[in-house]
């Protein structure tokens, strides 16, 4: 047995204000908008004296973390996540002396405007139940040092096709139980990230052709496996945007088996299915550039 004797220290260590909910509306006309997200933050530097003393003397306090979130969606507007993200984590990087480096977290929930009479409402509107558009800024260093990364993405964007998949050829061991198809529904619930190689981009148009990408190759491309579908998808994101460097995808397999009708005297030819949420098959795969930038402390969400 393997025993251990050296000594007790702190390891890497960050904190901060999680999930705060914010909803901007803008009235500067009377036709009204309205951008509504959750954001995150998280501090990192040499906060060892709060861990082991006690030692509040370094710490921000989390209370003026959420306060300076609500202050900026005023100040600086929330015309774009990715902007907003790195004006928080530049001014934390930049005012507060211990911080080394600020990782930002957003979510944001999309609102369609509600139809009255046949018009677009100027300041009603009904939650759009597609996926969620994501954003994680990370900012290390100040002055001529800092460093910036951003990364962009969607959560549960839900996508189903009827025909255009197949699933054969695999391998086969004692334990094989499933029978191959060249017919199939495919369904997922997209999670998708994207880090871009600048600071300064078109977010939401490049949001927006993301995800038009994203559901033509889903749709477009004949799948022989999930995992044919989603490197297509990230090649064609990253032929499209030069400003992007790497696309990761993660996608569960929501499968749908046929019910077994015969046994009422029912012929089912693929058209009655059960939809099975677990167990299932989880796709992941990253897609990038060879040429791509290093991406540093981007894709770290725990303490660095």
């Amino acid at each position: 047995m393997t025993t251990l004797s050296g000594a007790i220290e702190l390891g890497p260590h960050q904190y901060g204000k999680s999930e705060n909910r914010i909803v901007r509306i803008y009235r500067d006309t009377a036709r009204h908008e309205i951008r509504d997200i959750t954001v995150s933050t998280s501090l990192r530097g040499d906060f060892a004296a709060a861990y082991l003393q006690g030692d509040q003397s370094a710490v921000l306090p989390t209370d003026s973390q959420k306060n300076t979130a609500y202050a900026f969606a005023k100040q600086h507007g929330l015309a774009a996540i990715e902007d907003y993200g790195l004006y928080l984590a530049r001014h934390f990087t930049g005012t507060v002396a211990p911080v080394r480096s600020a990782r930002i977290d957003i979510e944001e929930y999309g609102w369609q405007r509600a139809a009255v009479e046949g018009c677009e409402h100027d300041h009603t509107w009904i939650r759009r139940g597609q996926e969620v558009r994501t954003a994680a800024v990370t900012v290390a260093g100040t002055g001529t040092q800092q460093q910036a990364w951003v990364v962009a993405g969607m959560k549960e964007l839900t996508l189903l096709k009827s025909t255009g998949s197949e699933f054969a050829g695999f391998l086969v061991d004692e334990f094989t139980t499933l029978a191959p198809t060249q017919d199939r529904i495919l369904a997922t619930a997209l999670n998708a990230e994207w880090r871009y190689a600048t600071t300064e981009a078109d977010w939401e148009a490049t949001y927006a052709g993301v995800k038009r990408l994203f559901i033509d190759r889903f749709a477009q491309v004949h799948s022989k496996a999930l995992q044919q579908t989603l490197f297509e998808m990230g090649r064609a994101v990253l032929t499209a945007y030069p400003a992007i460097a790497e696309v990761r995808l993660s996608a569960p397999n929501k499968h749908h088996f046929d019910y077994d009708l015969d046994r009422f005297g029912i012929a089912n030819h693929n058209e009655v299915f059960i939809a099975a949420d677990r167990p299932y098959g989880l796709i992941e795969a990253t897609v990038q550039r060879a040429d791509a930038p290093d991406a540093g402390p981007a894709w770290t969400r725990g303490p660095a």
